[in-house]
């Protein structure tokens, strides 16, 4: 059957299933065949037929040899391709919400494109502060001579005397409005937090762009407090993960004031996909005192910890060793010392709580590996609760020096990486960071071949947070015009075998649930995840026009793609 026709005869299938057998969203019993079945198994193993009894897989195997299973709802995939459940190794579950609700101005061509979009959304809403995320001036025309961020003259030109707040598309940077600068009270005088800047004109007045930690003095203008805003939020996140195939979502920095709500969301059966959520700083001291949390059979997990190191590359945020080789006259920013974050990385060890550290710069990523290895050395292992299996991860690792590769194979250390800030950062990533630093750039590869667990993930909602995409950027390491640069180091692509790993098995690993979740075998829970073209065998070019066309989280479809 064409490629082209598989969406539509899965669907078709499925409206043929609810109107015989009842909804199988009710259901934690099923049977799927009828396309190629990727168990995630090592060599490619793949089956003709599975079995889902009480949201267990209970056969995997030959059509032929399926056990007869009278009354239980069949679904023919016509020849979708059935693969683990998809875990967005990590993503912004609130984030991605919020751009559902907010401005998104994602894909903006340039200054005059981004202001229209805000011109527009103002005149729609007249009312109240106007929030926005999603640009990035790196491919701006404006940008030709240098990058030309978004100013406050911009937005009061576009938005006159309105509050607007427009984050930067990798979220460590945003540009606020003269209304809101005013209603922050920043001005000459102020000063920015340590790990933040303010950007000022050649008169020292504020132009409205605030990188990293000074983000932090306009948080409060942020309308986004409201329980039922809120709530929407949330669903709305979860709707776009379920309908691009996610079974599962790494929810990095959950605010910790929304983790009841979460799980109060999924008590309640709102939560369509699984949640194993890292929390931000300020819930340490209540985690650690109560240690890991479980709701729902498992449907919200909070085990882990999200901290910062540095910030990012496009803003020039991320830390680096050298200066910038094209701003010299900057090495990025810190946002913690040793003194800072080593006695956090302590309680974690001896509260039994995970450690995700973000870090980009080779800077930020050494000075993580040197706190990590600290604060294992400071903590006698008898003082570890949980024992010493606590696989603590780095977030984004994307810019290393090879000499710290070893590192996480010594520690151990877990690579969370998302493949799609490769194929998007390498348009300005040499500029950045010049030829020799990107021999060791989203080294995804050589950390494999090391034995390093790399998980992947999307960063959504700064990237757009489709799994096909991710996926294609693994394997294909081109933008997704197909273009490849001659410093982009293809040689770190890896084999499509790896990169389903990176997606289902190693994010299981990597949330201590190898034993139920990532692979297709009797026993293990059924999170299934079907796309129209098959990814093992479709040529690379074509994986990113694909769709997901059905979502299976404990044997309940949760996604059907009209």
């Amino acid at each position: 059957m064409p490629r082209s026709l598989v969406a539509a005869s899965l669907t078709s299938a499925l409206g043929a299933l609810l109107a015989a057998c009842g909804s199988p969203a009710l259901s934690q019993d099923m049977v799927l065949r009828g396309g190629t079945i990727h168990t995630g198994l090592p060599g490619d193993v793949t089956a003709e037929a599975v079995l889902v009894r009480d949201g267990r897989i209970a056969f995997v195997g030959k059509a032929s040899d399926l056990p007869a299973a009278p009354g239980v709802p069949v679904i023919d995939l016509k020849g979708a391709a059935l693969f683990p459940g998809f875990t967005d190794g990590h993503a912004h579950l609130d984030g991605i919400g919020w751009r559902e609700l907010t401005l998104n101005l994602e894909g903006s061509t340039s200054v005059v494109d981004a202001m229209a979009r805000l011109s527009a959304w103002a005149s729609a809403h007249p009312e109240g502060p106007i929030i926005g995320r999603g640009w990035i001036e790196t491919r701006w025309p404006e940008s030709a001579n240098g990058p030309r961020f978004l100013t406050a003259a911009d937005l009061d030109a576009a938005a006159p005397g309105r509050v607007v707040l427009l984050g930067r598309a990798d979220g460590h940077a945003v540009t606020a409005s003269s209304a809101a600068l005013a209603a922050a009270h920043i001005d000459e005088t102020t000063q920015p937090p340590a790990g933040g800047e303010i950007a000022r004109d050649t008169a020292g007045k504020p132009t409205g762009f605030l990188l990293d930690a000074a983000m932090a003095l306009v948080a409060d203008l942020r309308p986004q407090t409201d329980p039922a805003a809120l709530r929407a939020a949330y669903q709305a996140g979860f709707r776009v993960e379920a309908a691009y195939g996610w079974t599962g979502v790494h929810f990095m920095s959950a605010p910790w004031k929304d983790i009841p709500l979460l799980e109060q969301m999924a008590e309640a059966d709102e939560a369509p996909i699984r949640v194993y959520t890292s929390v931000t700083p300020d819930g340490a001291r209540e985690l650690f005192a109560s240690g890991p949390r479980s709701v729902a059979d498992g449907r919200i997990i909070t085990r882990a910890i999200k901290l910062y190191a540095d910030g990012a590359l496009g803003s020039r945020g991320a830390a680096l060793y050298d200066p910038y080789s094209d701003a010299p006259e900057t090495r990025g920013l810190m946002q913690t010392d040793a003194a800072e974050i080593v006695p956090i990385y302590e309680g974690a060890l001896r509260a039994g709580i995970q450690v995700a550290t973000h870090a980009i710069g080779d800077r930020g990523n050494g000075s993580v590996i040197e706190w990590y290895r600290q604060a294992m050395a400071e903590v006698p292992r008898a003082e570890w609760k949980g024992g010493t299996d606590i696989r603590w991860r780095i977030e984004h690792a994307q810019i290393l020096r090879p000499s710290d590769y070893q590192a996480y194979v010594d520690l151990p250390i877990i690579a969370s990486m998302q493949p799609s800030h490769a194929i998007g950062d390498f348009h300005f990533a040499p500029a950045r960071l010049g030829e020799d630093r990107l021999n060791g750039a989203y080294a995804w590869k050589s950390l494999v071949d090391l034995g390093v667990i790399v998980v992947g993930g999307s960063d959504s909602p700064v990237e757009r947070g489709d799994p096909l995409i991710e996926f294609y950027a693994a394997v294909a390491r081109r933008d997704l015009e197909g273009f490849q640069g001659p410093d982009w180091h293809p040689e770190e692509a890896v084999s499509r075998e790896t990169a389903l790993k990176m997606f289902t098995l190693w994010p299981a690993w990597a949330s201590f649930r190898e034993n139920e979740l990532g692979t297709i075998e009797v026993g293990k829970r059924a999170d299934f995840t079907a796309f129209d073209i098959d990814l093992m065998t479709v040529p690379a070019a074509q994986i990113p026009h694909g769709h997901a066309v059905l979502t299976v989280v404990d044997g309940k479809v949760v996604y059907e793609r009209k």
